[in-house]
């Protein structure tokens, strides 16, 4: 029984700290989404700059040679 309670404990303590993370943005459907876009289009920049200068990188290494 006593089990029982003590999961009931930490179901409570587990849902209320899920609970206190979903925040409300104050943003609609609409804008949520092109806010994700942006950052989505800004990480996938971001990725292809590293990757363009890290073969640029290597070019460099393999001409040397």
């Amino acid at each position: 029984m006593k089990m029982r309670e003590r999961d009931r404990e930490r179901a409570q303590a587990r849902a209320a700290h899920k609970a206190k993370g979903s925040k409300d943005d104050g943003l609609t459907p609409e804008q949520r989404r092109e806010r994700d876009a942006k950052a989505l289009q800004d990480k996938l920049a971001k990725k292809a700059a590293q990757a363009t200068v890290g073969s640029e990188r290597q070019s460099g290494i393999k001409n040397k040679k």
